[in-house]
């Protein structure tokens, strides 16, 4: 039997672990970088080893370092989550030469499977090698690990050769493996996966589909069990191919077959060797836990013959730090207050947490499960809206609107370019926000007036005007201490204190509740607005052309030849941030001149650093006209 199980991983995922060996009776210990040494996993363990460094090619990728770790803290087992490590055979027999007990798949199904492009030729499906225009559009994909990260489209054959680049770079520093390959394209598919459990016994169970067709940037967003709307005998027939590829390999414990339905037909994808990150929907489905099965499975029991019976639906929601209209730009920092009403959430975060810039930016995964699809989806619905994420910018206001979407509600387009079509529409700000922003201007000069602490004057007031998240407000102070409101219209002012204000508009009273962190962003209800200052700071004024860092992160390359002096077109790529394990290009503004260069490989920068700066020709012809009258007035 495990009595100590380290997880080679952190955050939600080691979180999500940790909770199933409480509740069997299993010791936990938790490894974590010098970025992690306050993060929630490391401080839920039992025990917790530091790995010295930040980024995870210096902690959480050194196999070496793990293994090390789990001997010193007296573990007899290793859990490897998902990502990271999960999928590395080398790492696996680690573990086991380590007199370890290995918590997930032989080495050899892992060196099988977890390479997508040999699991492909064991299924006998080649991928592209010699790729002409005819074979366009293509998609390059590392051949480890996933989550959208080393992953490509290419439409042009031009563009051909610096995706294999900038995929490789990717996957090197997110895996450990630079190895990517080519494979046509399908625009528009389905996403569709089945969870597979099997034992050493050779019992192998399908735990039925998956739809993870909402994604941004190849990564999944929203999941649900089972896939709604699959024909009965397209699923059979999943259920049969993800079984056999189980068997082919001597497969034993938990892992995913993914697939690319489109036209009525099944594409294979690649075999997950791990525990998925959406494999909470299916838990809720079948009523059991997949880490407890997990566990037991390394301890060798066999499995019961046939699974359990599924029951109801689940939805799944992933909550980023990012911000979906910015080109999914991951955000960091502080998360002052943090709380999921009603449903399951797995996290690795609390509130008083610092979300950092090296991994990736998924702050939760919330999941509703309800008898049917559509209750499943208004119980998730109602819990992201009642959601306090009081912090950067996340992407719930997306995730509502995506599960309000008729494509989505009515499963009429359920595909891999829903955000490709929809997302303009998607991000936009929940509705209310100009009342949002009229409770935070009501809160603050509540913090500000007379009744407290301030002095009385027996004069008129004159109306103040606030702006926060791009509503302004007019409002002007009365002498028995309340408020009257000019602007927005038709709100009335039942109370305002500095925690909660009170209005009616329309006939409706709502009760609204203000909290500010001194960081200029006012968070009320679902609405997060930055407060625009009174006076400007002189020193926050950029020259024009200023190309700033969009995010902190590390550059990692620069175009090629990119050099001060060059002529740039406006949109062309000029350098490359590496943020929260993804890369994120930094194009030049306009066209014009670089006339500044302040980045370069390996440079770690911070949000609203000076990259570059990209003159237009206006500029250049208002500067040199300034500087010839200034010339002028010298001279006479």
């Amino acid at each position: 039997m495990i009595s100590t199980v380290l997880v080679a991983n952190r955050g939600e995922i080691a979180c999500r672990v940790f909770r199933t060996c409480r509740e069997l009776g299993i010791a936990t210990v938790a490894v974590f970088s010098d970025a992690d040494a306050g993060a929630l996993h490391a401080r839920e363990a039992d025990t917790a080893v530091r790995l010295p460094g930040a980024s995870p090619s210096e902690t959480y990728l050194r196999g070496d370092l793990v293994v090390a770790a789990a001997l010193a803290a007296g573990a007899d087992a290793v859990h490897p989550g998902y990502g990271f490590l999960s999928e590395n055979a080398a790492f696996a027999r680690a573990v086991t030469e380590a007199g370890l007990r290995w918590i997930g798949p032989p080495p050899e199904a892992i060196e099988a499977m977890a390479s997508k492009t040999r699991a492909k030729e064991l299924l006998g499906i080649e991928p592209l090698r010699d790729v002409t225009a005819a074979d366009l559009p293509v998609l390059v994909k590392a051949a480890a690990g996933g989550g959208g990260r080393g992953m490509r489209i290419v439409r042009e054959l031009a563009e051909l050769e610096g995706a294999l680049r900038a995929a490789s770079a990717e996957a090197e520093s997110a895996f450990g493996d630079g190895e990517v390959f080519v494979e046509p394209y399908v625009e528009d598919g389905r996403h569709v996966e089945v969870q597979v459990l099997a034992d050493a016994h050779g019992t192998v169970w399908t735990l039925g589909t998956r739809d993870c067709s909402l994604q941004r940037r190849h990564q999944k967003v929203i999941e649900e069990a089972p896939a709604p709307g699959l024909p009965p005998a397209l699923a059979e027939e999943l259920y049969e191919r993800s079984a056999a590829a189980a068997k082919a390999v001597g497969y034993v414990g938990a892992g995913t077959v993914e697939f690319l339905v489109a036209d009525g037909r099944a594409h294979f994808l690649e075999m997950n060797t791990r525990l998925q990150v959406e494999h909470p929907v299916t838990e809720e489905v079948y009523g059991t836990d997949l880490v407890a099965l997990q566990i037991a499975v390394a301890e060798g029991a066999p499995l019961p013959p046939e699974p359990p019976a599924p029951r109801g639906h689940a939805v799944e929601a992933r909550l980023y730090a990012e911000d979906p209209a910015a080109d999914w730009a991951p955000q960091t920092g502080r998360l002052h207050a943090f709380g999921v009403p009603g449903v399951r959430v797995d996290t690795g975060y609390a509130s008083g947490d610092t979300v950092p810039v090296h991994y990736d930016a998924m702050l939760a995964k919330v999941v509703a499960h309800a008898p049917t699809r559509a209750e499943a989806v208004r119980r998730l619905v109602h819990a992201l809206e009642r959601a306090v994420i009081h912090g950067p910018a996340t992407n719930r206001d997306l995730l509502v609107a995506s599960l309000r979407h008729e494509e989505f509600r009515e499963v009429r387009r359920l595909d891999t370019g829903f955000y490709g079509r929809n997302l303009t529409a998607l991000a936009v700000p929940p509705d209310g926000g100009p009342y949002a922003a009229v409770a935070a201007a009501l809160a603050e000069a509540s913090r500000n007036s007379g009744r407290f602490g301030g002095g009385w004057r027996n004069v008129r007031s004159q109306d103040e005007v606030r702006e926060y998240g791009g509503h302004e407000v007019r409002y002007r102070p009365l002498r028995d201490g309340g408020f009257e409101v000019l602007a927005p219209e038709g709100v009335r002012v039942v109370s305002a204190a500095p925690d909660r204000v009170r209005l009616e508009v329309a006939g409706v009273v709502r009760d609204f509740e203000p909290r500010s962190y001194g960081s200029g962003v006012v968070h009320v209800g679902p609405h997060r607005l930055a407060a625009r200052p009174r006076f400007t700071d002189p020193r926050e004024r950029t020259l024009p052309g200023s190309l700033l860092a969009p995010m902190p992160g590390t550059v990692v390359r620069l175009a090629d030849g990119l050099a001060v002096g060059d002529r740039v077109e406006a949109g062309q790529p000029l350098l490359w941030l590496e943020a929260m394990k993804m890369e994120h290009k930094v194009t030049a503004p306009a066209s014009g001149t670089l006339t500044a260069l302040h980045a370069a490989p390996g440079h770690q920068v911070e949000v609203g650093a000076l990259l570059a700066v990209v003159q237009t020709e206006a500029v250049v012809q208002t500067e040199a006209a300034v500087h010839t009258d200034a010339q002028e007035d010298q001279t006479a």
